[in-house]
């Protein structure tokens, strides 16, 4: 597989071998054809790095992949010579579970998982990855951004920032540890407001520390997996929330893990499809102040 094929070739048969993916993109969804059909037309975007999608399932009803908006970017897709693989998975036992499923279905030595209601910058997915495999660490975030909030600025919030100036290593983020406070940086339009003071060229990207990071997060695969992936969800009821973390924190204890700035991806401000957030998976695979068990 290669980088996107253009619309002129896009009436040739596909040539080339879709295992050659340098990322896979994981993307679960659930009810939400509108915001899905968004994401996949910035992954269209995408034309300059080579990947593969694995879309994973759970709407009740109706196969999103027959929605026409969401059809036709598949169609798009698979005429760049972009290999599509739609997995039907009806039972719907939690996040990490359907998380854990998509990573059982990766191939690729990176894999981005990209919620169903997010769109990216085009050059996205060739920043996040130029910057994985140049700071060796164990995932590269882009925390998506609230447009909404372009004029909220919130300096109390930003001030937590703190750029990555050597090389990334290994740390220890729980709730109550200085580190934890970073999440505020996510907030709103928190990341476009400290991405405009950096001026940064158009297609760079600078590294900073995180206390984790939403929505769309590219790992290295061998790092995740060494790590158990999501392994863990038979431990969690359905009903749960903060998957994510716990499989950072894991990462970030082994490989390390940075977000880059500018981040490219932007949050829909879709109404959450995860409505009961009672159990939060940290506080149910960690105690707040002590390291995993999962340590180098």
């Amino acid at each position: 597989m290669t980088a996107a094929r253009w619309s002129g070739a896009w009436g040739r048969p596909v040539a080339g071998d879709a295992t050659t993916a340098e990322v896979d993109v994981l993307v679960p969804t659930v009810g939400r054809p509108a915001e899905l059909a968004t994401t996949l037309a910035g992954l269209a975007a995408q034309t300059d790095v080579a990947f593969r999608l694995v879309l994973s399932d759970q709407s009740a009803g109706q196969d999103a992949a027959t929605v026409p908006a969401v059809a036709a970017m598949l169609r798009v897709l698979e005429a760049q010579g972009r290999s599509v693989v739609l997995l039907a998975h009806p039972e719907r036992r939690g996040l990490a579970e359907h998380r854990q499923h998509l990573l059982d279905h990766a191939t690729a030595p990176a894999v981005l998982y990209l919620d169903d209601d997010v769109w990216l910058e085009p050059g996205t997915v060739r920043r996040m990855l130029d910057a994985l495999r140049d700071l060796g660490c164990g995932f590269v975030g882009s925390a998506v951004q609230g447009l909404s909030y372009l004029q909220d600025r919130r300096p109390h919030e930003t001030a937590v920032y703190e750029p990555w100036d050597g090389p990334v290593v290994p740390e220890v983020v729980r709730r109550g540890t200085p580190a934890f406070d970073r999440l505020s940086l996510h907030n709103a339009a928190n990341p476009a407001h400290v991405a405009a003071g950096l001026d940064v060229e158009p297609g760079g990207w600078v590294p900073y520390r995180v206390a984790w990071v939403g929505a769309c997060v590219l790992y290295d695969r061998e790092a995740l997996e060494t790590v158990g992936g999501f392994g863990f969800w038979p431990v969690l009821p359905p009903e749960h929330s903060g998957e994510d973390v716990v499989a950072q924190w894991r990462v970030m204890e082994r490989f390390g893990g940075a977000g880059i700035l500018p981040s490219g991806a932007v949050h829909l401000e879709s109404p959450t499809t995860v409505t009961d957030r009672r159990v939060d998976a940290p506080d149910v695979l960690f105690d707040d102040h002590e390291p995993s068990t999962h340590r180098s």
